[in-house]
């Protein structure tokens, strides 16, 4: 794929997503690429308007990111959790001292009446980053869980439990009347798109919630661009988070199929990892065999190649 008309978008989570948003950002022309990001997971917390999935994906692209963690700034320092811990304050959600300035200036432009999508816009501007960064929506849409303590918010079950509860449903809520954000439906519209990425995130968790916005699915089926969607899982387990432990307890087989056999109606390739060679099954749309596992930089812009040559091959 060539060419700085040909533009190509990608749907993300946080750290699994943000790695091949990387390796895309990277290898195209950085003006071609649109990463959209999953703002399920956005919540509330010590007052702060926190968008965690929007955050990783903005400290990545401007290589700013932790890169023990995967999420958070690198270099940072813990001043603030430690004075808020010496005051008895709820330290379960960690905010290092660079990451809480994000939160702190989002929250302030929110209660003046900007958006989501303005500020994260002007974000990645001031960071530096060329391509596209858009929230899935600016309207507020959170994913909750159904567990043995009751329903829970993603980061009371991701964060505070550690994703120790089993899960018996996963529900939206916001998504039915949530307005996709305005570029993404462009995006999706416009003609010299390319190519659409479902990034190797938790499709439950990170996917879906974009997913379930109003027409947005309907969109993808009506895109001309082909959709390559990257498996998350390896081997029967999840690269990172309770991915496989989530599609098992929900009655489903957690397998390197599994995101495929869940995209079926708008999925055009699959890529899996070379691991899982003949243990694919009957899967109904072309796939590619590579190396998903993303280690190191090299990594992320080999995944990033595979996907484009993956689309062009149709």
């Amino acid at each position: 794929m060539s060419g700085a008309a040909r533009r190509v978008l990608a749907l993300s989570g946080g750290v699994g997503g943000a790695k091949l948003a990387l390796g895309l950002y990277r290898v195209l022309p950085p003006d071609s690429l649109t990463v959209v990001a999953n703002t399920g997971d956005d919540f509330t917390h010590l007052g702060l308007s926190i968008s965690p999935d929007l955050d990783t994906l903005l400290y990545t692209l401007a290589g700013l990111d932790n890169p023990q963690t995967g999420w958070g700034r690198r270099a940072e320092t813990w001043t603030f959790m430690q004075a808020l811990a010496s005051l008895g304050g709820e330290t379960w959600f960690k905010l290092g001292d660079g990451d809480l300035a994000t939160h702190v200036e989002r929250t302030r432009r929110l209660a003046a009446g900007d958006n989501l999508s303005r500020i994260a816009d002007d974000f990645r501007r001031r960071l530096g980053i060329r391509a596209r960064l858009l929230p899935m929506s600016d309207d507020p849409v959170r994913t909750r869980l159904l567990t043995g303590e009751g329903w829970l918010d993603f980061q009371d079950y991701f964060v505070r439990r550690q994703a120790r509860p089993a899960v018996r449903a996963i529900r939206y809520d916001g998504a039915a009347t949530a307005r996709p954000q305005p570029e993404l439906l462009a995006a999706l519209a416009d003609p010299a798109l390319a190519l659409v990425v479902i990034c190797p995130s938790n499709p439950l968790l990170s996917i879906d919630p974009i997913l379930a916005l109003p027409g947005l699915r309907a969109a993808l089926v009506r895109c001309r661009a082909p959709v390559v969607a990257v498996s998350p899982i390896i081997g029967g387990r999840a690269v990172k988070g309770p991915t496989a432990k989530i599609i098992g307890e929900l009655g489903h087989v957690a397998d390197a199929a599994f995101a495929a056999r869940h995209y079926r109606d708008i999925l055009d390739v699959y890529i899996a990892d070379e691991a899982d060679a003949g243990r694919l099954g009957d899967i109904s749309v072309p796939v590619r065999l590579t190396r998903t596992l993303m280690t190191t930089l090299a990594d992320r812009e080999a995944l990033a190649r595979t996907v484009l040559c993956a689309a062009d091959g149709l």
